[in-house]
């Protein structure tokens, strides 16, 4: 199962609650196996993750192990805290980079979580993954979108010194921002990071999922990245969703186009590629426009 904040648990999965015994555990995990097999008209998607639930939770010890947040074989509990500053050097030129990649949906999540938890109160440990798992899902999943940030922007920081990103940009309303924009010669690009905490797909140029829970992120993009476009007097070649991995069935999955930039849902993992590579019908930037584009985009961003 994803290690996202906001999927379901291997309890809610596999139908118990979290004081199950071992034996009704047990039964559930048997019963939801006959139920979603493939081979008898169930679902692909809920079998794989049945038996993802009952990996985590099927042994005493593996249950143990998750119940007090940490991974099944060991190690580190999910590494849902802000990150810290790196000062290992890499000896490459990062890209210029601009703005505080996740840091206002961190600052909601905290600030909903205490209000969530009453009066205001400060919670000791925020990201203790008990704490997590038992606040409403709307609270998880701002933590996801804020991992989500921060992991897009680790990967567009190496892609070395031709390109410019900023994070967190405003387009209105602080909820109705920008993740990230990139510029570099294969274009311009906005993007918006998130994790729906399950798979998705594009349905008539837009997401789609039982997670996705009637959100339409590309036509919310798509009108973010008109603000900014209009404000800098530029133009977009690019507009990309950025989801897990694992969420999405293909690398990069087209959705068409939007006041002429090409949109598509991309893997986290191959988002670099897309940006050295370029996009499909994407508009080029390159010579002095490059530079030109640079110099509007730096006197009209703002940030939340």
């Amino acid at each position: 199962m994803s290690d996202s904040p906001v999927s379901d648990s291997p309890y809610a999965v596999l139908g118990v609650p979290t004081d199950a015994s071992d034996d009704d555990l047990r039964k559930a995990y048997r019963r939801l196996l006959r139920e979603t097999h493939p081979d008898t008209g169930g679902s692909p998607a809920r079998f794989i993750a049945v038996q993802q639930a009952w990996e985590l939770v099927g042994t005493p010890e593996a249950r143990a192990a998750f119940d007090r947040g940490q991974p099944a074989g060991g190690g580190e509990r999910p590494s849902w805290a802000p990150p810290k500053p790196s000062g290992a050097q890499t000896g490459r030129p990062s890209a210029r980079s601009y703005g505080h990649p996740g840091g206002w949906r961190r600052e909601r999540y905290l600030r909903l979580l205490a209000e969530w938890a009453g009066r205001g109160t400060t919670v000791p440990d925020p990201y203790d993954p008990a704490v997590v798992r038992s606040a409403p899902r709307e609270i998880r999943r701002i933590l996801a979108d804020a991992l989500a940030e921060e992991a897009t922007a680790r990967l567009v920081s190496d892609l070395g010194i031709g390109f410019t990103v900023w994070h967190d940009v405003a387009t209105g309303d602080p909820a109705d921002k920008l993740d990230h924009v990139v510029l570099g010669p294969t274009g311009l690009f906005a993007l918006l990071s998130e994790d729906f905490g399950g798979p998705v797909q594009v349905r008539r140029g837009e997401v789609d999922g039982v997670s996705v829970e009637g959100d339409k992120p590309l036509q919310a993009l798509a009108s973010r990245a008109k603000v900014l476009a209009r404000a800098a007097r530029v133009k977009f070649g690019g507009l990309l969703l950025v989801v897990p991995d694992d969420a999405l069935a293909e690398p990069v999955i087209p959705a068409g186009a939007a006041r002429g930039a090409a949109v598509a849902v991309v893997r986290r993992s191959v988002l670099p590629h897309v940006l050295r590579e370029g996009l499909p019908g994407a508009r080029v930037v390159g010579g002095n426009e490059l530079f030109d584009v640079r110099s509007r985009l730096q006197a009209a961003v703002t940030f939340v």
